[in-house]
């Protein structure tokens, strides 16, 4: 039994390193979104007058105050001659709001 056959770990060497220090520099790194989505232009809805309309009414059913009257009778040129003057029955186009 004691012939000797015993490993030799003498020349094994051992230690563990850190990469604490080589870390990566993230600190040019700059971030960004974009988007692959085609824009689209929303179609104008539409709003067919009743009786007792006006357009500051009908602005600011739509677009939150009176005020923004003079969008919806621009979009409607082509059937509106003078703001004071739309019937029922007639069927506006709606514009989105404008900033």
């Amino acid at each position: 039994m004691g012939t000797g056959n015993k490993p030799d770990f003498s020349n094994v060497q051992g230690g563990a390193r850190s990469t604490e220090a080589e870390r990566p520099d993230f600190s040019n790194v700059q971030g960004g979104v974009t988007s692959t989505e085609e824009i689209v232009n929303l179609p104008d809805q539409t709003y067919t007058v009743e009786k007792g309309d006006s357009l500051s009414k009908i602005a600011k059913q739509f677009y939150g105050k009176a005020s923004a009257w003079p969008q919806i009778f621009e979009a409607n040129r082509d059937q509106l001659d003078d703001p004071d003057r739309i019937k029922p029955g007639q069927v506006l186009k709606i514009p989105p709001a404008q900033a």
